[in-house]
């Protein structure tokens, strides 16, 4: 995890003073990255404890596509208690971007086009509103609920070269009823083909590079098709988050972590081999009651990367349980307590 302590590095190296909404103020530049290959190992950070308990419930509360504390208060992780209303609710907040962002279409009634085309689309005729433009039966108002991780599924299984592989928490419509605005707004699936070669390492089969490439393109293809038998994937999964405003001690490990495991998760449920997680940050900051802190992990070298071993294969992505996830040799120093800026 070095990649995680270079950023810190520079951004108090170079960081520039700024204020922001917490009234707090940060040293903050713009425009970070890392890169994490999640064959070497899963990235948690390891220069401070980081509990993993609340990464993993959080992630799994985001894909039921829930919006209030409850099942994270029943499952001890405090972590958005800060936002929460007196019932517990945070308003449209990742979980019903991600599961339900609602599409809207106003068509008048003189497009049968335009009418015949939202049907088609999958969206539903909810009623009309009337108007003072003449029309006979004003506008007609078109709804339909989209689940952009079902559809990121679908896309990685029956289109993996798609380029629009995308799942976005940036509603702009509903920004203002949303708790706390989505920090980690945006996140894009690349996939590529896997050589025989790099699939049959992944099978631990013994073989070299030149005995692979000196077979002709029938001999080929016959070892993929025997690979194929044995459920070896074909492809490599990659992820690339955009975070638009990054909390570099406190909140960039968790993310970091949350979204190595949504990769992992969705390569075992396309059949993929989960290759990078690329962390790209916007508004990267420490906060200014963090910066001892900061120093204080920066004098620590890290411990080896742990494994992530995930011990079922649940029907669909939304099945699975805290209990499928095991991280093996995680091994850190002590953690460092900091306060949230809210």
């Amino acid at each position: 995890m070095r990649q995680y302590l270079q950023l810190m590095e520079t951004v108090l190296s170079f960081g520039r003073e700024k204020k922001d909404r917490t009234g707090t103020g940060t040293l903050s530049m713009f425009g970070g990255q890392m890169r994490f290959d999640l064959t070497e190992g899963f990235p948690l950070v390891t220069t401070k404890k980081c509990h993993l308990r609340s990464i993993i419930h959080e992630l799994l509360w985001f894909l039921k596509g829930d919006t209030n504390i409850g099942y994270l208060k029943e499952n001890n992780v405090s972590i958005w208690d800060e936002w929460a209303d007196a019932n517990g609710d945070l308003g449209p907040v990742y979980g019903k971007q991600w599961r339900d962002w609602d599409a809207v279409k106003l068509v008048d009634s003189w497009s049968p086009e335009r009418n015949e085309k939202a049907l088609a689309a999958g969206f539903e005729n909810v009623g009309t509103i009337d108007t003072e433009l003449g029309m006979i039966d004003g506008l007609h108002v078109y709804r339909k609920s989209i689940d952009q991780v079902s559809k990121v599924i679908d896309q990685l299984k029956n289109d993996p070269d798609n380029r629009r592989i995308i799942v976005s928490a940036w509603n702009v419509g509903e920004l203002d009823e949303m708790a706390l605005a989505p920090c980690h707004s945006f996140f894009q699936f690349y996939t590529r083909e896997l050589t025989l070669e790099e699939r049959g390492q992944f099978a631990n089969l013994k073989g070299t590079g030149g005995y692979y490439q000196n077979l002709n393109e029938k001999h080929q293809e016959q070892l993929h098709g025997e690979l194929d038998e044995l459920d070896i994937p074909r492809r490599g999964l990659s992820c690339q988050l955009y975070q638009r405003s990054a909390d570099v001690f406190l909140g960039v490990p968790f993310n970091i972590a949350s979204y190595a495991l949504l990769t992992e998760m969705v390569a075992q449920q396309v059949n993929m081999v989960a290759e990078e997680f690329i962390w790209t940050g916007g508004d990267t900051h420490l906060y200014s009651n963090h910066l001892e802190q900061a120093k204080l992990q920066l004098t620590r070298d890290p411990h080896p990367l742990p494994r992530l071993k995930i011990k079922r294969k649940p029907d669909s992505i939304f099945d699975y349980q805290f209990d499928d996830f095991e991280i093996e040799g995680y091994e850190s120093h002590p953690a460092i307590k900091a306060p949230v800026a809210i």
